[in-house]
């Protein structure tokens, strides 16, 4: 956990910082993560913590690399300067990863080449099932209904460390939930071998009963990975050729919060 530790260390530029603090910080990056891109009133909010607090701890964290501002789309300017935002940078998330990661590549870098690509998919495959059997119990006392099982769904992810958010979504007659994930403890691993993303997006549709869209990820270098499960009843028997991709290219990636 990035400034977790309890003793007191040092800053890049020899600042001393004490363990309450380091504390703090490390809430204000895994709250970037959870609901990044996120405001420094919004942090203060949270965290219980003044302007001047808000502000010392993101300027740390700025001059780490671990966050960074995140550039608002046109839709979400508005009229006049929008506030500051924040997200956690590729820094920020290696320093949130364990460091198995890179003897997990180098192991699957080993398999592709003296066994196969497929074998890999196939451990990505059985990597996933051990989740998927864990939630499935969990959702199935969910119910039938997409956004209830989504939510279920949102909760355990969270447990297992995956800073998981969902909102309601809609275009048109499409109608769905957004399932961020602020986190992936195998972003690392993911974006060497997409195999991971797709075997767990398949396991996000079983899981749930509907056919999910993953629109972006950690791995192929978004602030979040975002997901759409659809809820209405015609997204969930789409007709050949509806057009559903088009309408869900204007659900972005956007915010998890």
């Amino acid at each position: 956990m990035f400034f977790a530790d309890q003793a007191p260390h040092e800053t890049a530029d020899g600042e001393a910082v004490a363990p309450l603090e380091s504390r703090t910080r490390s809430r204000v990056l895994h709250l970037v993560s959870t609901d990044g891109p996120i405001t420094a009133a919004e942090l203060g909010r949270a965290l219980d913590l003044t302007p001047a607090a808000v502000r010392r701890h993101l300027d740390a964290l700025v001059e780490h690399g671990v966050i960074a501002e995140h550039e608002p789309t046109a839709a979400r300017r508005g009229r006049g300067r929008p506030a500051r935002a924040y997200v956690v940078t590729a820094t920020g998330h290696r320093a949130l990863e364990t460091d198995y990661d890179s003897l997990a590549v180098d192991v699957l870098h080993f398999l592709t080449e003296h066994v196969g690509s497929a074998a890999v998919s196939e451990f990505a495959r059985e990597h996933v099932a051990a989740f998927e059997q864990r939630y499935a119990a969990r959702l199935a006392d969910a119910g039938d209904d997409p956004s209830a099982r989504a939510a279920a769904l949102v909760e355990a992810l969270t447990e297992d460390g995956f800073a998981a958010t969902a909102r309601p979504v809609g275009v048109g007659g499409l109608t769905g939930v957004q399932l961020c994930q602020g986190h992936c403890p195998v972003q690392q691993v993911a974006a060497q071998f997409p195999a991971f993303c797709e075997a767990e997006t398949d396991a996000f549709s079983r899981l749930l009963g509907v056919h999910v869209q993953r629109l972006a990820t950690l791995a192929g270098g978004h602030h979040v990975c975002t997901t759409f499960i659809p809820t209405a009843e015609l997204s969930r028997k789409p007709r050949a050729g509806s057009g559903v991709d088009q309408e869900t290219d204007h659900i972005t990636e956007g915010s998890s919060s």
